[in-house]
């Protein structure tokens, strides 16, 4: 392993063939002084304290970490520890092993300047992976801390130093990048109570829609994949791991989780509801049942040409959209509509058997997505709901810790794998050229609110049970009373 520079470490791509609860290619350090306690199988490390698992992380002149283990350790650390105090123990076994070093042989202080590199390594893929952790300045103190440290092994030529200083000013350009875009989405965002239009009399049929704007249903969902893209690419690995340390844990000195993190997930989750409103608000608002029923049809299209795609998250929202009840009980507009092809997308999303349809789809689309030669075979975006749930039940049926104490790790090896996995759906760059208008009409476009959406509804047919005819009646009492 050269030294010169971090970049010529070799790497092993981030979960290469982990598929289970292994992670092939782990390397294994001296278990001499390092630490006793770790487990292994298979070649991994399944459990361990803490403190062993931070020794795990530390690079020696002998020996560097997987970026497995990098990736996953510093990605769960933060459920038992905080990034700085973490920080500072890294330091700690830095220092160690510097002065060990150069109190030892002449072919052991020959050594210092490669055991600088690969602590320099360590540093960049966390501050490159995970810069929000450095967000404050204890982190930032103890990183300049050991970076200083550090640089005092190359005092001669000053290249440690060089790359340090670079690595600093790109931790703080995507710091600060990071900072903007949370401005903006602030500056946007909507007031909570904003619940969207209340429909108080029937809408005009020369009221703009959504086929005025775009009636090729492959375009549309092109445009929704890259609204998608843009949604996600905002989304960190921190910002996931929220799902975990917001939940009570063992570790009596677990870090609190950072409000500001779960705004990014919070924001997405919006997207995909406004989505389905949307879908429903341009069904319900039609008039004419021929029309109404040519929009169902259209969305239905939407959709399945974003399951082409591979963009999940979108054609489940659709689908939501259009089993709202609003939407669901217009029998007259569902009996004129060719529903064969809509059969097909509500059996992909099937919710039986844990949507065991839906995650064979998924299955595919990931498969695919590796041995593609372009990006628009590698577009994988799921359905985020039930990606969310899965890393919270997998929290929920595995403890944090062991009966022995040990942390269990073969549960945040299957976290990481699956939340990796999404880092790299989500890096993808859209390959359809972007459409401003339409983009502009399926995020500003007026929403209605659940009752706008009924009171539409029962515009166009009127209500057919004693459950309907009592909801009717109420819904136009309330329109009476703020007339």
């Amino acid at each position: 392993m050269l030294l010169e520079t971090p970049e010529t470490m070799p790497q092993t791509p981030i979960f290469s063939s982990m598929l289970g609860s292994s992670c092939s290619g782990q390397v294994q350090p001296d278990m001499g002084e390092r630490c006793v306690d770790p487990v292994y199988q298979d070649g991994n490390i399944v459990s361990g304290s803490l403190e062993a698992l931070i020794e795990r992380l530390v690079p020696t002149m002998d020996y560097y970490p997987d970026r497995t283990y990098i990736f996953t350790f510093l990605l769960s650390s933060r459920v038992f520890i905080h990034p700085h105090e973490l920080l500072a123990k890294v330091g700690q076994i830095c220092i160690k092993q510097k002065q060990q070093l150069e109190a030892g042989t002449e072919a052991e202080k020959a050594k210092l300047k490669s055991f600088a590199a690969k602590i320099i390594q360590l540093l960049k893929e966390w501050t490159e992976t995970f810069p929000y952790d450095f967000q404050d300045e204890k982190s930032m103190k103890e990183l300049k801390e050991i970076a200083h440290r550090i640089t005092q092994c190359d005092e001669e030529n000053g290249t440690v130093k060089k790359i340090i200083s670079q690595m600093t000013q790109n931790l703080l350009l995507a710091l600060s990048a990071r900072s903007q875009y949370q401005e903006i989405k602030e500056k946007f965002r909507q007031p909570a109570t904003d619940k969207g239009t209340i429909l108080k009399t029937k809408p005009q049929s020369t009221q703009k829609d959504i086929l005025s704007v775009c009636c090729d249903p492959l375009i549309l969902a092109q445009q929704l994949t890259h609204i998608e893209l843009e949604r996600v690419s905002n989304i960190y690995p921190e910002d996931l791991m929220q799902i975990v340390s917001h939940m009570d844990s063992l570790d009596n000195h677990k870090c609190r989780g950072d409000v500001t993190k779960t705004y990014n997930l919070e924001a997405y989750d919006n997207w995909f509801n406004c989505l389905s409103m949307l879908v429903a608000t341009e069904i319900c608002r039609v008039v004419k049942k021929k029309q109404r029923t040519r929009m169902v049809e259209f969305f239905i299209d939407v959709a399945r040409e974003c399951f082409n795609i591979g963009n999940f998250n979108s054609m489940m929202a659709i689908i939501s959209g259009m089993n709202l009840s609003p939407v669901a009980r217009l029998k007259k507009t569902w009996s004129k509509v060719k529903t064969a092809k809509f059969d097909v997308l509500e059996h992909h999303m099937d919710p039986s058997s844990n949507f065991c349809n839906y995650r064979t789809a998924l299955q595919g689309a990931a498969q695919r997505s590796q041995t593609a030669n372009s990006n628009r075979e590698k577009i994988v975006i799921p359905v985020f709901n039930l990606f969310i749930k899965d890393i919270y039940f997998l929290h929920k049926i595995h403890t944090n810790r062991l009966p022995n104490g040990q942390i269990n790790f073969k549960k945040f090896w299957e976290i990481s794998r699956q939340i990796h996995d999404f880092l790299t759906w989500k890096q993808v760059e859209c390959p359809f050229e972007k459409d401003k208008k339409i983009q502009s009409y399926l995020l500003t476009a007026p929403i209605y609110s659940e009752e706008a959406l009924f009171i539409a509804s029962f515009e166009s047919e009127g209500p057919e049970n004693h459950m309907e005819k009592d909801s009717w009646k109420t819904l136009r009492t309330t329109l009476l009373n703020r007339a």
